[in-house]
């Protein structure tokens, strides 16, 4: 692939700019225990409640694989527990356990550290075009393109 090709693809852009911040996230977040990609589904249960696993899956933009997948650890250590829905014995929901609120509440110095850290390199304000933008991204529907996704 050729520099011109490299700078042009949308992919591996994203994917360098994604690895790289999230390995300041998870720099910071180590003394928690927690990486980024952890404390994201801990914020999404806490601010759904109880969301089912369908629900916290499109919150973060993830199939049930993966989602599965990302919560066996916070599971096995008791941050978060699954069980059937009441109203839906098919579906199952997530919600933090005590232990899960606190670990949560922990990471909140660290996560706030990260955050400083690349808004003071990034720009305050450039950063909050940049969350704008990867909102809009997040939200496109590829598949009106013409292309099934």
């Amino acid at each position: 692939m050729t520099e011109r090709e490299t700078v042009r693809c949308n992919v591996t852009a994203f994917r360098k700019a994604t690895r790289h911040i999230s390995q300041l996230y998870d720099t910071m977040l180590a003394e928690s225990g927690l990486r980024a990609t952890q404390r994201a589904i801990l914020v999404n249960v806490a601010r759904e409640g109880s969301p089912t696993m369908s629900e916290l899956a499109a919150a973060l933009v993830l199939d049930r694989t993966a989602l599965n997948h990302n919560l066996k650890p916070l599971q096995r250590d008791g941050l978060i527990a699954i069980a059937a829905d009441p109203d839906d014995r098919r579906s199952k929901r997530i919600r933090l356990t005590r232990r899960g609120e606190a670990r949560l509440a922990e990471s909140e110095a660290a996560w706030k550290r990260a955050q400083d850290i690349f808004e003071t390199a990034f720009g305050p304000k450039e950063a909050a075009v940049l969350r704008k933008t990867l909102t809009l991204v997040a939200s496109l529907d590829f598949s009106a393109a013409g292309e099934p996704v």
